[in-house]
């Protein structure tokens, strides 16, 4: 019951921060519709579905994010840290009793952070170093991870055998 009730605790809290962060990213990015000249290179979403974007109503919500990512990005990486931190608290309370499946989540979060990583490698924005380095470090850590937990439970595997 204390486990539960500490999972609830940390589930809530990470989900409210995830949030107020998205919020708060929302906003400051919303400052793109006031830069028409960033228009080209800041609104990856809205070009999918116009060639040339002419006005604000063409802005997609969720270039506001990568707006603010390139630019001011505290906000989005308080979200990314939290959104990380609420997948990795419920992929481990689902597979805490299979480690292989919880070593694969690990997995493939990693190799997905590296992908993101690699996609913003080259930017010329503080905010896109920063992800770069952020994507990076993460997908170190869950790797990391997966080593740890491997060798622990194969060790604890020959201790069960032998």
């Amino acid at each position: 019951m204390k486990c539960l009730l500490w999972f609830l605790v940390q589930l809530v809290l990470a989900t409210t921060i995830l949030l107020f962060a998205a919020l708060a990213s929302w906003y400051e990015g919303s400052a793109i519709l006031d830069n028409s000249w960033e228009w080209n290179y800041s609104t990856p979403f809205s070009q999918l579905f116009h060639v040339e974007i002419q006005n604000t109503n063409q802005i997609s919500q969720l270039d506001h994010f990568v707006y603010a990512a390139k630019f001011q990005p505290t906000f989005p990486l308080i979200m990314m840290i939290s959104g990380l931190y609420l997948l990795l608290l419920i992929g481990y309370q689902l597979f805490k009793s299979h480690k292989r499946r919880f070593v694969y989540l690990l997995s493939i979060l990693a190799g997905t952070l590296f992908i993101l990583s690699y996609s913003v490698r080259n930017s010329p924005t503080t905010g896109g170093q920063i992800f770069f380095y952020f994507g990076l470090l993460s997908g170190i850590l869950c790797i990391t991870g997966v080593v740890i937990i491997y060798f622990i439970f194969k060790r604890s595997a020959k201790e069960l055998i032998g």
